[in-house]
């Protein structure tokens, strides 16, 4: 398979296995990188210590002793967690390296990229957050690696792309199943015929559930909601809607669609982009759309439970979206292949090796991927023309569950085709002044 641009990954760049092992070794000899030379380290800032925030630092931390590379800034609209954030950078560093590195807190993420001294970011803030910081981030002269999905519309994506781009800026998006084995094992399957010609894919993700409660309540003293809110429209602070005050449990802004679209950006910002990896369609996307999505009053939670949709591709590849247990099914005229984060079968039984491993590091892996990438400028196995095209499909089955209708999509030019009604979907009013 050629490259059809220079920063697209071919199969070959990710998928090849030599006796079940990854042919590209994931990791690279501290020596390599001169592990104690101040002038090689690479120092790393951290947007969101939150839920994922904080396991992207702690991933960031423990490949960084691989790397050379330190968490030296957090940052945070919630003081408290940018407190627990510090205390966490600072006992690592003392543990591993018998002494602490004094990691700063800041509060305002703009302070932090402006930092000649940070050669990278992560970002792990609301999905309606993600455009802004990244943007910011690329044109402060920053590498960053930004939670998925990679924005929260299309729009926004298309200018990040352009950022990332333009200013030769290493982005990874944390879809970590292409740094699994398991993931990429079947996509290589699936990519050299084992079963048959292509003709379904079927992804299924978990469906939202629960109630919030939209009782206004006291802004914490901690939180600055004002800027949590950022480009979001204004509405009164309630626990449910940002995060729990104690603890790191999962917030409820994954369920209220101002700032996320819920599980179909979620979850199928890692499925679909599975999806169209295996099929060897990641530099596109689907010419049409259907879906329906039930809508059930929750409260303050009003993203999609349950849903089903269809979209289909210029080549006639059908791709069909649930709800259910998480996984791809790539479906060809010869057998199928089946995987999840804990298995993988196949129809007829002989498609897959059985002696294949179920992969349980694919984050750390995925990390120490970012890092070097900031060393050999290379694109990392998830760029950010990857992460666009893959949260597309996410974001135009959203608008065609919100809209009830079939849509036609042009995969080019990136609109919904004679349809301006769908194509004003494609971006948001951002409140000022964050506006991208």
């Amino acid at each position: 398979m050629k490259r059809q641009t220079q920063n697209t990954l071919t199969r070959r760049d990710c998928l090849k296995f030599v006796g079940g092992v990854i042919a590209t070794p994931y990791f690279v000899p501290s020596s390599v990188f001169g592990a104690d030379a101040p002038s090689e380290q690479i120092a790393i800032g951290c947007i969101g210590v939150g839920r994922m925030g904080r396991s992207d630092m702690t991933q960031c931390l423990n490949q960084g002793l691989r790397t050379n590379a330190r968490v030296v800034a957090v940052c945070d609209v919630d003081a408290n967690r940018a407190l627990l954030a510090k205390q966490l950078v600072d006992d690592f560093y003392t543990k591993h390296l018998g002494k602490s590195l004094d990691c700063r807190m800041v509060k305002d993420y703009r302070n932090l990229i402006e930092r000649e001294d940070i050669d990278g970011v992560t970002i792990s803030t609301p999905d309606h957050w993600h455009a802004l910081n990244a943007i910011a981030a690329a044109e402060a002269g920053k590498d960053i690696y930004l939670q998925k999905p990679l924005t929260y519309s299309i729009a926004e994506g298309r200018k990040l792309v352009g950022a990332v781009r333009s200013n030769k800026r290493i982005l990874q998006v944390g879809t970590q199943h292409r740094s699994s084995r398991s993931f990429q094992y079947v996509c290589q399957l699936a990519l050299d015929g084992r079963v048959g010609k292509l003709r379904e894919i079927h992804v299924v993700l978990p469906p939202d559930k629960g109630r919030g409660k939209p009782t206004p309540m006291p802004v914490p003293s901690n939180l600055d909601y004002d800027v949590w809110l950022g480009p979001a429209a204004e509405a009164p602070y309630t626990q449910d809607r940002v995060h729990p005050q104690n603890g790191f449990s999962r917030p409820g802004w994954l369920q209220i669609e101002s700032h996320s679209r819920g599980m179909i950006t979620g979850w199928g910002a890692h499925m679909n982009d599975v999806a169209q990896w295996g099929a060897g369609l990641q530099d596109t996307g689907p010419v049409e759309v259907k879906a329906s999505g039930e809508f059930p009053d929750r409260g303050l939670f009003n993203v999609h439970t349950t849903f089903h949709a269809e979209a289909t591709y210029a080549n006639g590849l059908k791709l069909i979206m649930d709800s259910g247990s998480a996984g791809v099914k790539f479906v060809g005229d010869q057998g199928w292949v089946h995987v999840t984060r804990h298995k993988i079968k196949s129809n007829p039984p002989e498609i897959v090796d059985q002696s294949i491993q179920i992969d349980e590091q694919e984050s750390d892996r995925h990390m120490l991927n970012f890092l070097q990438c900031m060393r050999t400028r290379q694109d990392p196995v998830a760029p950010v023309n990857v992460g666009q095209r893959s949260n597309t499909v996410c974001v135009i089955t959203h608008i065609a569950m919100k809209l009830g209708r079939k849509l036609k999509w042009d995969p080019d030019a990136e609109q919904f085709v004679g349809d301006d009604e769908a194509n004003r979907w494609l971006d948001y009013p951002h409140r000022e002044p964050w506006s991208v």
